[in-house]
């Protein structure tokens, strides 16, 4: 289980990269902090229109340079970037990094279609340089403990999995409800997790058919929408014969600040990650043997940053092109089915 601290001799063993951190928000702010405390690389700049966050940012890094565009990031001798701007400019941001030689960690979505997410992935290829997106919910110790449980074949085959990712509020940020610069509204923004933990943990089996209901407001929206959903419903089936159903939203009345569950169940049993109380960030995993319950993972788990430092360990090792980003293109190209395009 990868944790936010690096192991001792890791310190030691491996070279330090030099790294940039793009857009400063709550997200990259929180990101940068997991690598510095992780002491396995070296925060030599930073880039934020806010200067607010370039102050809070100097409080981590005092050693890390303040410059003002991405083309300063992209001449300053970095390794590697960390992205975290608004989706628009991931895919092009992501790119022109990859073509200059530097690796990538990017905030989820890579990219607002499965083009765009495709692009990236091509130029991390013909570069080979190291790309990851920051799906981090694969990293809590509770579906990391579910996904062995599958792999092993100790839950059987999985027929049925059902997710949710309800959301009390909604972004705070303007260009999350455009189309053009979001992609999408609560899928693009929630879904694209529940997708991918799918997928992830039954090792990315093809999709066969795919079908959602989008709303707004309480209106349903046509396939290939105009207006950003704030409530979503989908079902796929796959090719190993499961069938997930997954729903998700902003602004929900569910009587809490969150409801997160991923379920999954088997011939032999299933089990299911939830999250505990209504909270973003503490989650519980639980085995399930007919009416018997088993505890697979409780809070607390430092999970939030684990996605980030596993991507500099990767890279202090000078690991290039890693192939499983490919599968990326298969998460995006299942929300691109869901939004009708």
């Amino acid at each position: 289980m990868t944790d936010v601290l690096a192991h001792p001799h890791d310190r030691a063993a491996l070279r330090r990269p030099r790294l940039a951190f793009l857009g400063l928000g709550w997200i990259g702010h929180h990101r940068m902090r997991a690598i510095k405390e992780s002491d396995l690389a070296e925060i030599a700049v930073v880039a934020d229109p806010n200067p607010e966050a370039l102050a809070k940012a100097a409080l981590i890094a005092h050693e890390a340079k303040c410059v003002g565009t991405f083309d300063d990031i992209l001449d300053a001798g970095i390794d590697g970037v960390a992205i975290a701007t608004p989706t628009a400019l991931h895919s092009q941001q992501a790119v022109a990094a990859l073509e200059r030689g530097i690796s990538v960690f990017c905030q989820k979505p890579l990219g607002r279609t499965a083009a765009e997410v495709e692009a990236a992935i091509a130029a991390a290829r013909r570069n080979d340089r190291l790309l990851a997106v920051d799906l981090s919910y694969r990293h809590t110790e509770g579906m990391q403990r579910i996904r062995e449980l599958i792999c092993r074949g100790e839950l059987g085959r999985i027929f049925a999995v059902d997710l949710v990712f309800h959301n009390a509020y909604g972004p705070d940020k303007r260009w999350f409800y455009d189309m053009a610069l979001s992609g999408g509204g609560c899928v693009t923004d929630l879904g694209v997790h529940l997708v991918d933990l799918a997928l992830w943990a039954l090792d990315f089996p093809a999709v066969e058919e795919a079908s959602a209901q989008l709303f707004a407001d309480g209106e349903r929206l046509p396939p290939s929408p105009r207006r950003v959903e704030d409530y979503a419903e989908a079902t796929l089936s796959l090719s190993d014969g499961a069938t997930v159903r997954l729903a998700c939203s902003w602004r929900l009345s569910a009587g809490c600040d969150a409801v997160i569950a991923a379920s999954f169940y088997g011939t032999k049993g299933g089990a299911s990650l939830r999250n505990v109380n209504g909270s973003f960030y503490d989650f519980a995993a639980e085995r399930f043997r007919g009416t018997a319950r088993e505890t697979l993972a409780t809070p607390p788990d430092a999970w939030f940053g684990r996605a980030a430092v596993e991507w500099v360990r990767c890279l202090a090792r000078d690991k290039r092109f890693d192939r499983q980003a490919e599968r990326l293109i298969d998460v995006a190209a299942v929300i691109d089915r869901i939004y009708g395009r």
